[in-house]
């Protein structure tokens, strides 16, 4: 798919709708875009052909009080589609606007590279949004709504679960000689298994002097890894920023010079946005300061 040039992609003035300073929410253009759509001639024709269609089937089938009811069906599900359609053109004018205002590329589907532990987790993989360009100062990358899905099959067929994130990919290369595997996870499971659990794991455990950081944090690297390097690279400012100040659900992952930073859910507002590409912005500073040493 051919990547999508910034845009302002807002709607025309002469419509109402929110300025570019009010919008920083993918939900902020989806009752304008609502609006829109019902006032279209076309829109009400359909709906109201629609409700006409169900008040004759209901008719024939079961007579007047069935009509009623059927037309009023026909018209909810109606609206309930243009409701929809809105919603994902509010989206679409929140990311073509907020790639724009900073210098980033959209790409609407795209898919990911399987680079990093979760970038290759699932049976299925997709990425809705890709926002290419910086990051941060001197930090150039992706950003991304990504979603894996695992897939089983039973008696009663297909079955899916689907998790997201947002994620944040940068390259750096200059690392790999220094910290060829690293992943700094979110806290799972229960601390009194960790020694049982660590048995069967391919990676080693990090375990840093902090307690604030152990509740919410796992840190894993090759078992080849110089342990020194990464007492020194987790300093007490950076174990504190990663405990205190980075962004909610917050981990990253770090293999063979790409850097995959990520939190959970799909993130569609700014804040969020900009605090996710600022924390990828600190981590691949602090690794370069590190690396640097």
């Amino acid at each position: 798919m051919a990547d999508r040039a910034p845009s302002q992609a807002l709607p025309e003035p002469d419509l109402q709708a929110p300025r570019a300073g009010e919008i920083d929410d993918a939900d902020d253009l989806r009752s304008f875009h609502f609006r829109r759509y019902m006032g279209r001639t076309l829109t009400r024709v359909l709906l109201a052909l629609g409700a006409a269609a169900g008040a004759v089937g209901g008719a024939i089938a079961a007579g007047p009080v069935v009509a009623a009811l059927a037309a009023a069906g026909m018209l909810g599900l109606g609206v309930l589609i243009v409701f929809g359609v809105a919603d994902q053109a509010s989206e679409d004018s929140f990311f073509d606007l907020y790639a724009n205002q900073r210098g980033l590329t959209r790409i609407e589907d795209a898919s990911l590279p399987p680079l990093t532990p979760l970038l290759r987790k699932g049976d299925e993989r997709e990425a809705d949004e890709v926002l290419r360009g910086p990051l941060g100062e001197g930090l150039a990358g992706s950003l991304a709504l990504y979603t894996y899905t695992d897939v089983y099959h039973d008696k009663n067929g297909r079955h899916e679960t689907d998790y997201h994130f947002t994620v944040a990919l940068a390259e750096l290369p200059e690392c790999v000689e220094f910290v060829p595997e690293l992943y700094c996870n979110r806290k799972s499971g229960f601390r009194f298994m960790e020694k049982v659990e660590d048995a069967f794991r391919t990676k080693q455990r990090v375990r840093l002097e902090s307690q604030a950081f152990a509740d919410e944090y796992e840190v894993f690297v090759d078992d080849g890894q110089d342990m020194n390097w990464i007492r020194q690279l987790f300093s007490p400012s950076f174990i504190v920023w990663l405990s205190e100040t980075a962004p909610d659900k917050f981990a990253f992952e770090l293999e063979s010079g790409v850097l995959c930073c990520n939190v959970k859910g799909h993130r569609k507002d700014s804040v969020q946005l900009d605090g996710l590409r600022a924390a990828t912005a600190a981590v691949a500073r602090r690794v370069r300061e590190e690396v640097g040493e």
